[in-house]
């Protein structure tokens, strides 16, 4: 270990390595330390059975950015896994997003012009002028019957709370498509890289010391003297010593199952949109990878109400939450020598390609 670096990164996830990456491109410095046993955040993905077992829940990588698709594939291979998970109501199985064989399943219509009309005629029944909780816009978006069959218990489930208690902006659209297609994402690049994310991440910081099972905020002082710069990227609130009160996150609790079958369920995702069903999804590994073993591995995720030392998952950006980030984020902007980022730090959500981008805008800058 050096007695001193250009920069201490804290956290080795996507934010954390592809920073490092960059940094050590540029000559600089670079030790990374993790409160976690692993590198890779919650991408971190583990061989298991010959299968990469998604450990923090489904990961598939997507974007519309041709200049980030050539970044990751520097470091990995992706297959061409596309996503199209399937909604189960009660044991009736929907495609998502919602498109032609959805409407085909739960009207029987066979046309676009046939299910505009239905929709239509739904959001009409139940149209609300100006819409103030989640209910009321998802029924104005999409109608009554996709509402309850396809939305309602599965957000009930992942936000802790009836629809009609949540606030409308949550749901500001809705994908709706009048085609026959079951890819999720309208990103022209999709998915996985071949031997897990873990591998990716490696690659991603070759060459640069990493210390595991190391909490930062456990002996800050000493930490903060071993580099110039700091990159962190945990929770916000806790860097502060929780000043103005702690921000809140939904939390998940999964479920790890091998199977003496080869193959469970047919499809990586299948979301269980019921409220009686107590988990959100269940997840099959090795269809990430088109995998053919002899064995399966499932997951059932729970989502579950967060309290302070669970993991963090899903920021809860409401007014009230979002009103204490901004306290936080004067008090960051305050600190020069530290640079906040990623989904903790900056306390939002982040699908990976844009975690990425905002990595290297924020290397470009620091380093150039």
């Amino acid at each position: 270990m050096h007695t001193k670096y250009d920069f201490l990164i804290v956290g080795a996830g996507l934010y954390g390595a592809v920073f490092a990456h960059e940094a050590k491109k540029a000559g600089k410095t670079c030790l990374i330390i993790d409160k976690r046993n692993h590198i890779g955040g919650n991408v971190y993905t583990e061989k298991v059975e010959d299968i990469q077992v998604h450990r923090y829940g489904a990961h598939i990588f997507h974007t519309s950015s041709k200049e980030i698709w050539q970044y990751v594939n520097q470091f990995a291979e992706f297959n061409r896994y596309t996503n199209s998970p399937i909604a189960n109501y009660k044991g009736e199985l929907y495609n998502l997003p919602f498109n032609m064989n959805t409407f085909n399943k739960m009207w029987g219509v066979n046309t676009p012009q046939e299910a505009k009309q239905k929709i239509e005629q739904q959001r009409r029944d139940s149209y609300v002028e100006n819409p103030r909780t989640l209910e009321e816009q998802a029924i104005n978006l999409v109608g009554r019957d996709i509402y309850e069959k396809l939305i309602r218990g599965y957000t009930e489930k992942q936000w802790g709370r009836p629809c009609h208690e949540l606030p409308a902006f949550i749901i500001r659209r809705l994908p709706v498509r009048f085609t026959y297609d079951n890819n999720y994402f309208n990103d022209p690049y999709q998915g996985i890289p071949i031997g897990g994310y873990t591998a990716m991440v490696e690659k991603m910081i070759e060459g640069i010391e990493v210390q595991l099972d190391t909490d930062y905020l456990a002996d800050k002082a000493y930490w903060d003297s071993k580099a110039d710069r700091i990159v962190y990227t945990g929770p916000i609130d806790a860097y502060f010593d929780y000043t103005f009160g702690v921000l809140a996150y939904r939390s998940l609790n999964f479920d790890t199952e091998l199977l003496d079958t080869d193959n469970y369920q047919g499809n990586a995702v299948v979301n269980y949109t019921d409220l009686e069903t107590p988990y959100t999804r269940i997840i099959e590994h090795k269809h990430f990878e088109l995998g053919t073993q002899p064995r399966t591995i499932i997951t059932r995720e729970y989502s579950v109400e967060w309290k302070l030392g669970d993991e963090p998952y899903y920021p809860i950006n409401d007014e009230q939450n979002s009103k204490l980030y901004d306290q936080y984020k004067q008090l960051a902007e305050a600190e020069p020598h530290v640079i906040f980022g990623g989904r903790l730090g900056e306390y939002k959500y982040y699908d990976m390609d844009k975690v990425i981008a905002a990595a290297l805008q924020r290397a470009h800058e620091v380093l150039t």
